[in-house]
């Protein structure tokens, strides 16, 4: 008997792959503001923060325009070779487009750029298996900042507490982060709890383009490196 088409179960967390078109679209809205803007930069990132680069983003949508996603699709939308890209010298950025990198195109100034990206720092609170950048240690004695019906959670994320005359109390000194050492779920929770932001989301240029010149700012790099790439 065959099987009945109705009350089929249905995924509703599943989502449509972006195909060709989507990549498509990308690739000419890239082409589209090459023609517009004056230069274009390659950027890394460190702890992205999607709400934080909105902000950054949309604080400067009048004057430029961001690129993130398929390093692969930038570089096709640039050309990877000096046979292929759109525009002389636009073969080396392409190169560039690896790891967690963006593209940023740009009429500032090349100074104004420098200054936005050199000065660029937002702090968040540190994720589950990130590297911890300096250690937290709590000293044995009272945790005023929580109150008592906490306790129980406290204890579940591996904290050494006990309830003394309704105040949680540490009973032994507690180190929830050490430096150089990925941070647990339960130490990534605690230091939440404690408003402790050890994360650093920055912005690092890595190279500009115009249809002048061509500069390098990460250190180890040279043009050789890049046509060789």
């Amino acid at each position: 008997m065959p099987k009945s088409k109705r009350n089929r179960p249905v995924t509703l967390s599943k989502t449509k792959k972006k195909g060709r078109e989507h990549k498509e679209f990308i690739v000419n809205s890239i082409r589209d503001a090459v023609e517009k803007y004056n230069s274009i930069y390659v950027f890394s990132f460190e702890n992205m923060r999607n709400l934080k680069f909105k902000e950054f983003r949309e604080q400067h949508k009048l004057t430029s325009r961001f690129f993130l996603g398929s390093n692969k699709v930038m570089q096709v939308s640039l050309g990877r070779s000096s046979a292929d890209e759109i525009r002389p010298g636009l073969h080396k950025v392409s190169k560039l487009l690896c790891g967690d990198a963006g593209l940023f195109l740009t009429n500032l100034p090349r100074e104004e750029v420098e200054r936005l990206f050199n000065e660029y720092e937002e702090y968040d609170f540190a994720r589950t298996g990130t590297t911890a950048t300096e250690t937290v240690e709590l000293k044995e004695g009272p945790l005023e900042q929580f109150t008592h019906e906490m306790e129980p959670f406290l204890r579940k994320q591996g904290m050494p507490v006990r309830l003394n005359k309704g105040v949680i109390e540490l009973v032994s000194d507690f180190v929830v982060s050490e430096e150089g050492k990925p941070l647990s779920p339960e130490s990534a929770r605690i230091l939440r709890l404690l408003g402790t932001k050890t994360a650093t989301f920055k912005l690092h240029l890595i190279c500009r383009w115009s249809p002048e010149d061509f500069e390098l700012y990460r250190e180890g790099l040279d043009d050789s490196d890049v046509e060789s790439a």
